[in-house]
């Protein structure tokens, strides 16, 4: 058998329902807007799915797994700290951060005024420079639950690559 590569892929998904009442956390800030996402943690759809992205790209199993809807210790969690735990994980099985790639689908708030906090939170938790974190953002158009303004989701591509 050969020696395996020295990088990995992964890919992550999350779509969070929009609830009164909530505050809406994305990417590890805070945005002002009517509602929010609603979920057992702060349900920041954005770094759950690069949450799962990591996860995925070593084969460890998803958000699930580790953070438990069931587990009262995650109720109300802040995701940074969920992202900071999976970075760890990542660390602890000889590999590191290469870079991240999302794509958050919500019809409002616009979301561009945000990127660059998103991308500055991000990149301290994941321990890679700046512009190792790509986001970008688009609405549904109007279609399906997205376009309802029913929900938001997310898609993320994160590479690691071996340190051991």
């Amino acid at each position: 058998m050969s020696a395996p590569p020295p990088f990995r892929i992964g890919f992550g998904y999350d779509v969070h329902r929009l609830a009164e009442g909530r505050e809406l956390w994305l990417g590890g800030i805070r945005i002002p807007h009517g509602t929010g996402l609603l979920g057992h943690s702060d349900a920041d759809v954005l770094l759950h799915a690069v949450c799962d992205a990591l996860l995925g790209a070593l084969a460890l199993g998803d958000i699930g797994k580790h953070f438990p809807d069931t587990d009262m210790a995650w109720k109300g969690a802040d995701s940074k700290k969920l992202l900071s735990a999976v970075v760890a994980l990542v660390k602890q099985a000889g590999w590191a951060v290469g870079n991240v790639d999302c794509t958050l689908v919500m019809e409002r708030p616009k979301i561009m005024p945000h990127v660059p906090a998103m991308r500055t939170t991000m990149a301290t938790l994941l321990e890679v420079a700046e512009d190792a974190v790509s986001i970008k953002a688009t609405t549904n158009e109007k279609l399906g639950y997205v376009g309802r303004e029913e929900g938001a989701c997310a898609h993320a591509v994160a590479l690691v690559y071996r340190t051991a």
